[in-house]
């Protein structure tokens, strides 16, 4: 929560600096390596001002541009400080880290490109589409169930229905679950909402038929198919999302396997995978 109107710098330097800067109006000529500010010398940018504004937290992003703009760039001075002081003192684990940091973020650049590519308006109608009007309709079931510890006690309620015994009546006393005070009734589900043994027992079963005992890791089940009903395909804003998640993980790992596999990759064999929690690697 933002608890004031200002920009504070994530940073403060108690050093003296040689800093030379300026707010300038956008003029026609400003570019990303526009001169905003120098620090000893050295330049920083205008097109860093922005970089640094996109990764701010949303709630700075509404903050007035002058605002803005000058808190930024205090901050950019600020680091820029910081890193002239420690330029010759960074040790190897400094320099790994760095290192670490710049392979992750050109990596991340790249997959965003792959994502631009893969996710837009058009893949995800055509995603749409596929799952939805290409298919055949998906059917939803409306069933209720009787749930209980063991094979016997299921075998005995299950011959109690087959002599004419009623179904909600007989899960009201014996089931187990929540579904019990409804005489089992578990409203309606589609495919892979229910685990895999008590849907396949769902399929096989017609309107008004009551399925054998069926064991899951919630125990036995006898289960009564009440009706079925082809299911709508939802609106595509309701899955557009879902949609989206899946391209783009698609995409990516296609992207990163090819590029990885192409890739002329040699594995040191025999490291010790215990070195991985080691505390004083770079001290040797």
């Amino acid at each position: 929560m933002v608890k004031s109107t200002g920009f504070r710098p994530v940073l403060a330097l108690g050093v003296a600096l040689s800093v030379a800067w300026a707010l300038p109006g956008h003029a026609e000529g400003d570019s990303a390596q526009t001169v905003v500010a120098t620090v000893n010398g050295s330049d920083i940018t205008l097109g860093q001002v922005v970089a640094l504004r996109e990764t701010l937290p949303q709630e700075y992003q509404s903050l007035a541009d002058d605002v803005l703009f000058k808190g930024i760039l205090e901050q950019l001075i600020q680091q820029t400080a910081l890193s002239q002081s420690q330029e010759d003192k960074l040790t190897a684990r400094d320099d790994v880290m760095i290192a670490n940091q710049r392979r992750t973020y050109i990596s991340g650049a790249a997959l965003q490109a792959v994502v631009a590519e893969a996710v837009t308006d058009a893949t995800i109608q055509a995603a749409y589409d596929s799952k939805y009007k290409g298919s055949a309709p998906l059917i939803e079931y409306h069933a209720s169930h009787i749930l209980v510890a063991t094979e016997e006690q299921a075998k005995d309620l299950k011959a109690q229905l087959d002599g004419g015994a009623d179904f909600a009546e007989l899960a009201k006393a014996n089931s187990t679950d929540g579904s019990a005070a409804g005489g089992g009734d578990l409203g309606w589900f589609g495919p892979g909402m229910m685990v895999k043994p008590f849907e396949d027992a769902v399929i096989a079963l017609q309107p008004g038929q009551v399925s054998a005992p069926v064991q899951t890791q919630f125990g036995w089940h006898l289960i009564l198919l009440a009706e079925t009903r082809n299911a709508a395909a939802p609106p595509l804003a309701d899955v557009s999302a879902e949609l989206s998640a899946e391209l783009q993980r698609q995409a990516i790992e296609a992207h990163v396997t090819a590029i990885t596999d192409a890739a002329t990759v040699t594995r040191v064999e025999g490291i010790d995978p215990a070195v991985v929690r080691s505390q004083t690697l770079f001290d040797e």
